[in-house]
């Protein structure tokens, strides 16, 4: 039988020298094996496990829920936040009424670089919507999930190195598996009916894409946030506000002045 995995949370209640050894042997015990062991949370450990049968898991979920020096707060499948958190020590911040919205801050680049990589990987559509001030991260981040996801990234529309506008690609780059990045305020400024062209042909592509600005992206398309797959926020620290006040409304093709605003 195909070993399947697991992961495990639980809280501590009582702390005292032992108790992860006896956690470790109860698993032992079982045939239960430990991928990987991390605190997640104060007060709070996560476990990667591998294990046989759905048999085993039930028996550990009976004795664990019996013990008082602990109580198990997750015992299931393991989703992707799950095993970021054992890689990284801690939980990625969601939006308690959008879930399909994260939150970072600066100092964690990294977990957000993983995060973004695995995403990158899934198979299929993808369109992630990337929100932040100027000079948080934001295409450096993208640019290296890439990396670390092994996919070619394209940059339809940027200003990382120089302002870039693109208003077709060559046949090479029509390819599912390539990553496409566009800048929201970029694409809005200076927006031409060639460039809104190749958009939409970009977003009719079963491939990963990611829009920075995503609000002013669908302020001025026919696009909406519903039809984002994930939402990020990045900012400097916990309290910045993410503001577009400096951004003037504009249609799709006026190129109004966008001051200083991430150029």
């Amino acid at each position: 039988m195909q070993r399947k995995e697991w992961y495990l949370e639980y809280e501590i209640q009582k702390n005292r020298p032992g108790l992860l050894g006896d956690i470790s042997s109860l698993l032992g015990m079982l045939e239960i094996n430990i991928i990987t062991i991390n605190g997640v949370d104060e007060g709070r450990r996560g476990m990667l496990l591998l294990a046989r049968s759905d048999e085993q898991i039930a028996r550990l979920e009976s004795i664990l829920s019996t013990m008082d020096t602990i109580q198990m707060t997750k015992l299931r499948e393991p989703k992707l936040r799950d095993r970021l958190a054992v890689r990284h020590g801690r939980y990625i911040q969601r939006d308690a009424d959008d879930k399909k919205t994260f939150r970072f801050i600066r100092d964690e680049l990294g977990l957000l670089v993983d995060f973004m990589a695995e995403l990158y990987k899934q198979e299929g559509h993808k369109l992630i919507g990337i929100r932040g001030m100027p000079r948080v991260g934001k295409t450096e981040s993208i640019v290296a999930a890439s990396v670390c996801a092994n996919k070619k990234w394209l940059f339809v529309s940027s200003t990382l190195l120089k302002q870039t506008i693109r208003n077709q690609l060559i046949q090479d780059e029509y390819n599912e598996n390539n990553l496409f990045i566009l800048d929201g305020v970029v694409s809005t400024r200076q927006a031409s009916e060639k460039h809104w062209q190749l958009v939409r042909e970009i977003m009719r592509m079963p491939a990963v894409k990611v829009i920075e600005h995503p609000d002013v992206f669908v302020e001025n398309t026919e696009y909406s946030l519903d039809d984002f797959d994930y939402i990020i926020e990045l900012r400097h620290h916990p309290d910045e506000e993410i503001t577009y006040e400096m951004v003037p409304k504009n249609n799709m093709f006026g190129g109004s002045d966008f001051g200083d605003f991430d150029f």
